[in-house]
C-alpha cells in the first residue's frame, strides 16, 4: 500500500465496524492508531485476554481529583475495537494517538468532571470533540441527512452505511471526500479544541512514519479525516500544542452497559440502540429474521401469545415497509413497526418492554481480573464474588434476612459503599416481615460507580479500612447534631464499631453545646433506631445508649419550657412532631426510669393550659394509648379542652393533636361514643363567627381517616351520640355489657395460627 490508510468511521457503528475489519484485511498494515488517549497504550493487550468482555471503557481519572474524570466506551460493534482487536491477533504494534487525557482533564472547565455522571461524560466528549453527538456543535450526520433528503440522521445512516456491505476502502474515501466538504463550509464545526487534537494525531503520524514508513493505518472519527489529510508543518503543530496544561492521571479498564451507550456519552456520539446495532454486527446475515425471533422469545416470556406464525407475518411486514419507503432494508423503525402491528396488536405497552430490553438492552461488560485497578476496587471485587452478588446492569430487588451470616454480610458491604459514595444499592421497603431482621434494597451498578469508587480510594485499600475513615473524616467536619447522629445510625448499620468511639466523641461534644430542644429531638430517634440495628447485628452499643439517655434527659428538662413560650401555630405544629419522634425514641431506649420520667413530662403537657392545644391534645393521646392515662381522665381533659371558655381554634387544635396525623383517632372515636360525643357536642356549640376559621383544622383531621371510620363516624353521629355519650353498656350498639368467653375463646385458635406458634402450643 501507498500512504496511510485513513479509515473515518462513525464510533459505535456496526456498519463501520465490519467496513473497518474488512479495510484492514486488504491492506495488511504494520501498525494501527486509533483516536483515544495514547496513555492507555500499556492496556491496550488485556482486550485479547479472555476475561474481556465488550462492553467496556477506559476510564481516566486525575490522581490528586479522582472526581475529574473520563470514559472513552467501546462495544464489541465499535470500529476501535474491532481494530485494536485485529491488530492484537494479526500481532502488529497499535497504539493510541489523539491528545493524551493529561490535558484534556487538566484543562478541563470549572475543576473537571467532577460535578457528577453527566458532567463526566460532557467532559470526555468535548475532550474528543467529536461533531456527531455535540448539542452545540455542528453535526455532520444531520447535515448529510440532510443534503440527501432525509429528516432523520440515523435513519440516512442505516441507509447509507450500516446496510451495505463490500465498498472497501472507497466508502472510507467517499466518506472523508463528505467530511472534507463540510469542513472547507462550515471550518472546525464550532470546537476550537479540534485543531489541538488534529494536531497531536499529526504528531503522532508522523512519529509512526518515522517507525514503519507509509504502512500503517489511522482508524478516527471521520470528522478528523480531512485535518489529518492536511499539508501541515510540524512547526505549526508544535506552536499549537505549547503551553498546555497537565495533570497526572491514571487509567484502567471498567465495565461498560448498553445503556449507557445510549446516551450522549464517551466518544461523543450517542446511540439511540445499542442493543439493535449489537445485533446487527453479530448477525450480518437475516438480521431481521433473527432480530423478530428474539423479540418474539421476549414477549413470550412475558405470557404474550406470540406464534411462529406472527414471526412469518412480521419479517413480511418489515420487508414491505422498506420497500414502500424506499429503504434498502428494513430498519430499527420498520422493524418495530412490524412488531408492534403484528405481535403487539397495536399496543405501545408490550413495545415498549422490547424496546427497552432489545433495542437498547442491559448487557454489562466484564474486565479480566488482571487489568489493572485501585486497590479498593480490587477488595470489592473480591468481597462481590465471595457474597456472590455480582453487579448486573438491570434494577435487582435483593431481599436480606440479617439473620443469616451471608446475608448479613452482603448487608454490611452495601451500607459501607453508601457511606464511601458508591450508591450501588438504594434501601427500599420490605413487602414481607416489618422485622429489623430484614431488609430489602434496589441493586443496580452503573459505570460511573467505578468513579466513585476511585475517589473512595483515599480513604483506605479495602471496603471497611476506607468506611471506617471516611465516617471518623466526616464526624470531625459535622457541624450539626442530626449529622452526627445520623452518622451514628449510618456506622451502625454498616458495622463500623472501630469508627464509633469518634463519632460518639463528636456527639458528645455537639449535645452539651446545643441548647435547641427541636435539634436534640431530631437527634434521639436516630440514636435509639441505631440501637435497636445494633442489637440485631450484634454490635455493642452501651456507649451509644449512654448518650442517648443523656440526650433524652435533656429533652425532658427543656421540651416543657419551649412549648409553654407561646410558639404560633407553625412552630407549635412543628413541636408536635418532635413530641411524637421522642416518644417512639424513648420506647426504643430499655431505661424504665427514663419513659417513667418522659411520661411524667407527658402528663404536664396535658394538664397545663398555657400549653397550645395540639400538643396537649397529643400528650393526651399518647398517654390514652400507652395505658397511662384513664379514659374518664381522657374525658375530662376532653371536656376542659372544648369547654366554651377555650378558644375555638385553640380546641381545634386539641382534636388535631389528639385525634389526628398518624394517631389513629378515628377508630378511637368509633369504639368511644362519649369522646365522640364530646366532640360532636363541641362542634354544635362552636360560634358560627369562628366556624370559618376551624373548619380547615377539623377537616384535616378527619379527612385522613379512612372512607370506613368516616363513614361509620357519620352513622354514629347521625344516630345522635351526643345525646347519650356515656352508652358504653348493654344498650349500646356493638357493645355488650360484659365479655362473652365464648365467642373470645374461639378466635384463639386463629390468632395462633396467625403467630406462627402451632409448634410451641
Amino acid at each position: 500500500m501507498t500512504g496511510p490508510a485513513l479509515l473515518g468511521v462513525r464510533h459505535h457503528g456496526p456498519g463501520s465496524a465490519r467496513a473497518v475489519r474488512a479495510a484492514l484485511d486488504a491492506v495488511r498494515p504494520a501498525a494501527v492508531l486509533i483516536e483515544g488517549p495514547p496513555e492507555a497504550d500499556v492496556l491496550l493487550p488485556l482486550a485479547a485476554d479472555p476475561g474481556m468482555r465488550p462492553p467496556v471503557a477506559l476510564l481516566a481519572h486525575v490522581v490528586d481529583d479522582p472526581a475529574r474524570a473520563a470514559f472513552w466506551p467501546l462495544a464489541e460493534f465499535s470500529p476501535e475495537w474491532v481494530a485494536i482487536r485485529w491488530a492484537l491477533d494479526a500481532g502488529v504494534p497499535v497504539r493510541f494517538v489523539d491528545l493524551p487525557a493529561a490535558h484534556t482533564l487538566a484543562a478541563a472547565p470549572g475543576g473537571g468532571a467532577g460535578a457528577g455522571p453527566d458532567a463526566e461524560e460532557a467532559e470526555a466528549a468535548a475532550g474528543r470533540g467529536e461533531a456527531e453527538g455535540a448539542a452545540l456543535r455542528l453535526d455532520p450526520l444531520a447535515v448529510l441527512a440532510d443534503a440527501a433528503g432525509y429528516d432523520d440522521p440515523e435513519r440516512w445512516w442505516e441507509d447509507a452505511v450500516e446496510h451495505r456491505t463490500g465498498a472497501g476502502l472507497a466508502a472510507f474515501e467517499a466518506v472523508g471526500d463528505a467530511m472534507a466538504a463540510l469542513r472547507e463550509e462550515y471550518g472546525h464545526g464550532g470546537d476550537p479544541r479540534d485543531l489541538v487534537r488534529e494536531a497531536y494525531m499529526r504528531q503522532r503520524m508522523r512519529a509512526a512514519r518515522r517507525e514503519f514508513g507509509d504502512d500503517y493505518a489511522v482508524v478516527c472519527g471521520a470528522w478528523h479525516v480531512p485535518a489529518l489529510r492536511a499539508k501541515t508543518t510540524a512547526t505549526a503543530d508544535r506552536a499549537l500544542l505549547t503551553g498546555l496544561p497537565k495533570a497526572k492521571v491514571e487509567l484502567a479498564w471498567v465495565p461498560w452497559t448498553h445503556r449507557r451507550l445510549a446516551r450522549s456519552s464517551g466518544y461523543g456520539a450517542g446511540i439511540a440502540s445499542p442493543g439493535w446495532y449489537g445485533h446487527l454486527f453479530a448477525a450480518p446475515d437475516r438480521p431481521v429474521e433473527r432480530w423478530l425471533t428474539k423479540v418474539a422469545g421476549l414477549l413470550r416470556e412475558e405470557d404474550r401469545q406470540v406464534s411462529s406464525a406472527h414471526v412469518i407475518e412480521a419479517v413480511r411486514l418489515a420487508g414491505t415497509l422498506a420497500a414502500v419507503r424506499d429503504r434498502p432494508l428494513p430498519g430499527l423503525s420498520e422493524t418495530m413497526d412490524a412488531v408492534r402491528a403484528v405481535m403487539c396488536e397495536g399496543s405501545d405497552v408490550p413495545l415498549a418492554l422490547v424496546e427497552d430490553r432489545l433495542v437498547v438492552g442491559d448487557a454489562l461488560g466484564e474486565v479480566p481480573d488482571s487489568a489493572p485497578v485501585v486497590p479498593l476496587q480490587r477488595d470489592l471485587t473480591r468481597r462481590q464474588r465471595t457474597l456472590r452478588l455480582k453487579p448486573e446492569a438491570r434494577d435487582r430487588e435483593l431481599e436480606l434476612d440479617l439473620r443469616g451470616e451471608t446475608d448479613a454480610a452482603r448487608s454490611l458491604l452495601l451500607h459501607r459503599l453508601r457511606l464511601l459514595g458508591v450508591h450501588w444499592g438504594e434501601p427500599a421497603a420490605s413487602r414481607g416481615s416489618t422485622g429489623t431482621f430484614r431488609e430489602t434494597w434496589r441493586l443496580r451498578w452503573e459505570p460511573e460507580l467505578s468513579v466513585r469508587v476511585a475517589e473512595a480510594g483515599i480513604w483506605g485499600t479495602t471496603v471497611q479500612a476506607a468506611a471506617v475513615a471516611r465516617a471518623e473524616a466526616d464526624a470531625a467536619a459535622a457541624k450539626e447534631l442530626g449529622e452526627v447522629t445520623a452518622l451514628a445510625e449510618r456506622c451502625l448499620l454498616a458495622g463500623l464499631g472501630e469508627a464509633l468511639p469518634a463519632v460518639l466523641r463528636v456527639l458528645a461534644d455537639l449535645a452539651a453545646l446545643d441548647t435547641d430542644v427541636a435539634g436534640l429531638a431530631k437527634a434521639l430517634p436516630a440514636l435509639a433506631r441505631s440501637l435497636r440495628y445494633g442489637d440485631v447485628r450484634g454490635t455493642d452499643t452501651a456507649a451509644l445508649g449512654t448518650v442517648a439517655a443523656g440526650l433524652a434527659e435533656r429533652i425532658c428538662v427543656a421540651l416543657p419550657p419551649a412549648c409553654a413560650a407561646g410558639p404560633d401555630a407553625d412552630a407549635a405544629e412543628a413541636l408536635r412532631g418532635h413530641v411524637d419522634a421522642v416518644h417512639g425514641a424513648v420506647a426504643l431506649l430499655e431505661d424504665d426510669g427514663l419513659r417513667e420520667r418522659w411520661a411524667a413530662v407527658l402528663k404536664g403537657l396535658a394538664a397545663r393550659d398555657a400549653i397550645p392545644g395540639v400538643i396537649r391534645g397529643r400528650a393526651a393521646r399518647l398517654l390514652l394509648d400507652e395505658g397511662r392515662l384513664e379514659p374518664e381522665e381522657t374525658a375530662r381533659l376532653m371536656g376542659l379542652a372544648l369547654s366554651p371558655a377555650t378558644a375555638p381554634a385553640d380546641a381545634a387544635g386539641w382534636i388535631e393533636g389528639f385525634a389526628g396525623g398518624a394517631a389513629g383517632g378515628g377508630t378511637l372515636l368509633v369504639h368511644d361514643e362519649r369522646l365522640l360525643g364530646l366532640i360532636d357536642g363541641w362542634l354544635t356549640s362552636v360560634p358560627a363567627g369562628a366556624f370559618t376559621d376551624v373548619l380547615p383544622l377539623l377537616r384535616r383531621t378527619f379527612g385522613a381517616y379512612e372512607p370506613g371510620v368516616r363513614r361509620t363516624l357519620g352513622e354514629l353521629v347521625r344516630r345522635g351520640p351526643g345525646a347519650a355519650p356515656a352508652a358504653t353498656g348493654a344498650g349500646a350498639e356493638g357493645f355488650a355489657a360484659d365479655l362473652d368467653q365464648t365467642r373470645a375463646d374461639a378466635v384463639v385458635p386463629l390468632i395462633t395460627l396467625l403467630l406462627g406458634a402451632g409448634a410451641a402450643a
